[in-house]
C-alpha cells in the first residue's frame, strides 16, 4: 500500500492578491480587505500591511492606526469567487480527491500518484507555476504525510512557499515549528500551557495523555498530545461531499467580538452561496459550527420553510443559529454550510416562494458575471440601481 501523501494549498493573501491582480497600481502598497465604518473589520490583507502589524479580525480603526496609508477596499466575494473556482478546476487535474476547505485553501490527496506524475515535490513546482501562469496568483504549498503536517508545513515559508516533510522527520520538522506556531495552539492555550512550565513541543510531547486530559479537557488534552507527536488529530478529517457547500475560518487569536464574528459570517455566507450559484446548486438546509479555545465543537442546522435563494438568507439564519448556540465563549473557528443540496435553479419548494429573494439571487448572478468581464461592479451597487429604478416608477 502507497504511503499517503498530502498537498495543503493555501492562495497567498488571496483576497488582497485578486485586488492586486485587478488594479496593478495597488502592487507596491498596503492593501486591507474590510469595511471603513466604526465597526468596521479588517477581513484580510497583503503581506505589506501585514508588516505593520496588521492581521485579519482586526478593528479596522486599529488597523488604520497601525497602517494609515493603507488602501481599503470593501470585499468582491463573487470575485474571489471566480478566482477561487479557476485554482480548484486546476487542483483537480492533479488529483481524484481535492479538499476545499475555505474559499482559499485546500487538500489535495496525491497517495499513490507518484507513477503518474512523478516525485511529490516536483508535482508541487509544476502546480505552482500552473496557479501563476494561468490565474496570475501564487500559492503556498506543504506536502506531507497526514494533513496536519501539510498544513504546517504550507505555512513555513509563505508567501509563495514550498515545503516537503518526509514521515521519517515529522517529530522533527514539529520541534522546528515550535509550540507558538503549532496549528491549533492559540494564546489562550499558550498561556496555559507557560503556567504548567511547558513552554517547548518537546516538553508537550513528553506528558501522557492522561495528564493532559485531566490539565486541560478531554478534547484540548487529546489534542495537544497528538499534534505534539505529528499525529494528525482529525481536524480535516470529513470528506468533500457533493450534497454540502460549507466552509470555515480558523483565527489565528481567539475572537469572542460579536461584531467580528457577524463579518465573518456574512463574508462566509456571501462566499458559499456565490459558490452555490457558480455550481448550480441550490440548498435546503443551512448550518454552522464553532469551536472553541479548549476544541469543543458544536454544530447545528436549520431547514427553512422557505427557499433558499440569497446570501441574506443564508446570512440571516446562520446568525439565528449562532445566537442559539454561543456560550459566549472565544472563538477559534467559525464555519457556515449550505446542506442537502441538489442540483438546479429552482428550489424543490417553489410554492412558497419568495419574489424578494429571488431578486436578491438575480442580483448576485448579474455581479457574478460583470465581474467574470473584469467589472468592479458589486452587488450593492446594482441593488442600489434597482431601488432606485423602482422609486422612479412609482413616481
Amino acid at each position: 500500500m502507497a504511503d499517503k501523501v498530502y498537498f495543503h494549498v493555501d492562495l497567498d493573501a488571496f483576497f488582497a492578491a485578486v485586488e492586486i491582480l485587478d488594479n496593478p497600481t495597488l502592487k507596491d502598497k498596503p492593501v486591507i480587505i474590510g469595511g471603513r465604518g466604526k465597526r468596521g473589520v479588517a477581513s484580510t490583507c497583503n503581506y505589506i500591511a501585514r508588516s505593520y502589524g496588521v492581521h485579519s479580525a482586526m478593528p479596522m480603526q486599529r488597523a488604520l492606526q497601525l497602517c494609515p496609508n493603507a488602501v481599503v477596499i470593501n470585499g468582491r466575494h463573487s470575485r474571489y469567487s471566480q478566482k477561487s473556482k479557476e485554482v480548484m478546476q486546476i487542483f483537480k487535474k492533479y488529483s481524484p480527491i481535492v479538499q476545499q476547505v475555505s474559499i482559499d485553501e485546500a487538500f489535495l490527496d496525491m497517495s499513490g500518484t507518484q507513477k503518474l506524475f512523478g516525485h511529490p515535490y516536483k508535482v508541487a513546482l509544476k502546480l505552482k507555476q500552473e496557479i501563476n501562469e494561468t490565474t496570475g496568483l501564487t500559492i503556498s504549498v506543504g506536502i506531507g504525510p497526514s494533513k496536519l503536517i501539510a498544513k504546517l508545513a504550507s505555512d513555513y515559508n509563505k508567501p509563495d512557499g514550498l515545503c516537503i516533510v518526509d514521515k521519517e522527520r515529522v517529530i522533527e520538522f514539529i520541534d522546528a515549528v515550535g509550540l507558538k506556531k503549532l496549528w491549533g495552539v492559540g494564546k489562550v492555550t499558550q498561556t496555559q500551557l507557560a503556567k504548567k512550565q511547558i513552554k517547548t513541543t518537546q516538553q508537550l510531547r513528553s506528558l501522557s495523555l492522561s495528564y493532559l486530559k485531566k490539565a486541560f479537557s478531554e478534547s484540548m488534552g487529546e489534542y495537544l498530545y497528538k499534534v505534539s507527536r505529528g499525529e494528525d488529530p482529525g481536524i480535516y478529517s470529513g470528506e468533500t461531499k457533493s450534497h454540502s457547500i460549507s466552509t470555515e475560518r480558523t483565527f489565528t487569536s481567539d475572537i469572542a467580538d460579536l461584531n467580528i464574528i457577524e463579518t465573518y459570517l456574512l463574508e462566509m455566507s456571501h462566499e458559499i452561496l456565490f459558490r452555490s450559484i457558480k455550481e448550480k446548486q441550490m440548498a435546503r438546509t443551512i448550518g454552522i459550527k464553532i469551536r472553541y479555545s479548549d476544541f469543543t465543537t458544536v454544530s447545528a442546522q436549520i431547514t427553512p420553510s422557505e427557499a433558499i435563494y440569497c446570501a441574506e438568507q443564508v446570512f440571516e439564519w446562520a446568525k439565528t443559529l449562532f445566537d442559539k448556540k454561543w456560550k459566549k465563549l472565544p472563538i477559534r473557528l467559525l464555519g457556515v454550510g449550505l446542506y442537502q443540496t441538489y442540483s438546479g435553479e429552482v428550489p424543490i419548494q417553489d410554492d412558497l416562494f419568495n419574489e424578494d429573494n429571488k431578486k436578491r439571487r438575480t442580483l448576485e448572478k448579474v455581479a457574478l458575471e460583470l465581474q467574470k468581464k473584469g467589472s468592479h461592479l458589486t452587488k450593492a451597487t446594482l441593488l442600489k440601481n434597482e431601488k432606485a429604478s423602482s422609486i422612479n416608477k412609482q413616481d
